[in-house]
């Protein structure tokens, strides 16, 4: 446990689901996670699941689907070099005409058990982003984050908040 918080909930799992507004095309869902900020009140994160739906594989045309979770909105999808980037899933296909290979990135589902945390969110959303590339259909990405709820002090609290939204 992170000091100057005290966990308020069991580990719950938040599912989501983003799917392209349309083919080939940013898109950003928000995911409401009820936070009271009365009650100075996170979120720690302790494991993230995303999984990109498989782009196509369409002959001599690279195609790709991108995705990313974080703290803040994005205007594109990011990678974890973002500071507000707590987990990143890529899946693409390198074709050349008759030969296609495939590639898949992810962060690890679970962190290494020295690891308490994965990080703490502390205003009210999570942001999920999905862009596919090359595809003829719309793709998406759906996960899980595993976390439970804290209350923290007021000098952490404040911290917390102000770190995530100047850092936006």
């Amino acid at each position: 446990m992170p000091r100057g918080l005290k966990q308020t909930s069991s580990v719950v799992s938040i599912g989501f689901s983003v799917p392209e507004s349309a083919a080939n095309t940013f898109t950003q869902g928000a995911v409401d996670l009820n936070l009271s900020p009365l009650d100075n009140e996170v979120f720690v994160v302790l494991a993230v699941n995303i999984d990109p739906e498989s782009p196509e594989m369409i002959d001599g045309l690279n195609t790709a689907v991108n995705c990313s979770l974080t703290t803040t909105s994005q205007t594109d999808v990011t990678t974890l070099a973002n500071s507000n980037c707590m987990s990143v899933a890529n899946e693409r296909i390198r074709a050349d005409v008759g030969v296609a290979v495939a590639f898949q990135t992810a962060a690890l589902e679970t962190p290494p058990a020295t690891l308490e945390f994965i990080g703490i969110i502390a205003t009210n959303d999570f942001f999920v982003q999905v862009k596919g590339t090359g595809n003829t259909l719309l793709k998406g990405c759906s996960g899980k984050v595993y976390g439970y709820r804290a209350r923290a002090d007021a000098s952490i609290y404040s911290a917390l908040v102000q770190s995530e939204v100047l850092s936006a």
